[in-house]
């Protein structure tokens, strides 16, 4: 049965935002890739080009499918989490959201994630203030994630990193208010009160705030860190050994460290997908620890391709399955 239900303003809206999303992610991607080709000319294009070409498909594949585990585990939590708030979505459905959800990922603040909320809009009849607590706590539990790994891989790395510390706390924090419901609540009445705007916005923030609560079970958060971890902890190693088949082997913590570090050191710049931000942080973590240009730059670009823009690539191809499916119900 097809839907009979008129179109939103926001979905017809979504050609004009994607058209400004694409502008702003291929300014920053020029931008990127004007970067690295400097630092690449200035290295020598040779020693950068024998390096990525030094790789072979077997490795590239690995690195793939180390990714294709994070995803996968991610999206695991994802179905929990969908359940945990009474959703009757399946598993495969929750699979489609949340791969395709990615081709949306270097949208300022990945704020273009949010579709996976139209999508379950459509599906089930949940409007989005019922749904958010979802993209919340899936977000929060990233941040979780990636800043107890990163305090792990420094404490294990020899030498460590400078910066982790602060890092760390900023996505801690961070992470812990989002999951504390009257926390947020307490900040989102808190900023209302400073702008004495937009009282019905705020007003579906602090419900969607009070909803996560519901996340607040023991085994669910127990389970839903350990698919994350185990996740975030795959392309750290995809990380590892990239560089030692490049021929600098820093060791695999330390590898993960800088990995983790530069991810979040990225988001904390609020580019779409962290982009520039995290492939600086990159470059210059692995400098300092004695890992030349020729090396940083093309293991910087390889790890990049095989993480962010491989997820961009398969939400790409399921979006379209994914818009087609929601439209059918």
């Amino acid at each position: 049965m097809t839907s009979t239900q008129a179109p939103s303003s926001s979905d017809l809206s979504l050609p004009h935002r994607r058209g400004r999303d694409r502008l702003i992610i291929a300014v920053l991607l020029a931008l990127v890739v004007l970067g690295l080709i400097g630092l690449a000319s200035a290295t020598g294009w040779h020693e950068t080009w024998a390096q990525i070409t030094r790789l072979s498909a077997l490795q590239i594949i690995t690195l793939l499918a180390l990714s294709l585990i994070n995803y996968a585990l991610r999206g695991l939590r994802w179905h929990l989490f969908a359940r945990r708030i009474g959703l009757k979505t399946g598993i495969g459905q929750n699979l489609r959201h949340f791969i395709g959800g990615f081709a949306m990922s270097v949208t300022p603040g990945r704020v273009g994630e949010l579709v996976r909320m139209r999508w379950l809009r459509r599906e089930t009849g949940w409007a989005f203030a019922r749904t958010a607590p979802l993209a919340l706590m899936d977000r929060a539990s990233d941040l979780a994630v990636m800043a107890a790994l990163l305090g792990l891989s420094v404490a294990l790395a020899a030498g460590g990193i400078q910066g982790a510390v602060p890092v760390t706390a900023l996505a801690l924090g961070a992470a812990v208010v989002a999951t504390r419901p009257r926390l947020l609540a307490a900040l989102i009445t808190w900023a209302y009160r400073i702008t004495g705007r937009l009282p019905r916005s705020f007003g579906r923030a602090r419900a969607a705030a009070r909803s996560l609560a519901r996340f607040s079970h023991g085994p669910t958060l127990a389970l839903a860190l350990a698919l994350g971890l185990a996740g975030w902890l795959a392309e750290g190693v995809a990380f590892h050994l990239l560089l030692g088949w490049m021929g600098a082997d820093i060791g695999l913590w330390k590898a993960v460290a800088i990995f983790v570090f530069s991810a979040l050191a990225g988001g904390l710049t609020g580019a779409p997908g962290g982009l520039g931000g995290a492939e600086a942080a990159m470059v210059a973590l692995l400098s300092l620890d004695g890992v030349g240009l020729e090396v940083s730059i093309p293991a910087t670009a390889v790890i990049r391709l095989t993480t962010l823009w491989f997820a961009i690539g398969l939400g790409v191809a399921v979006f379209p399955l994914a818009e087609r499916k929601s439209l059918r119900v």
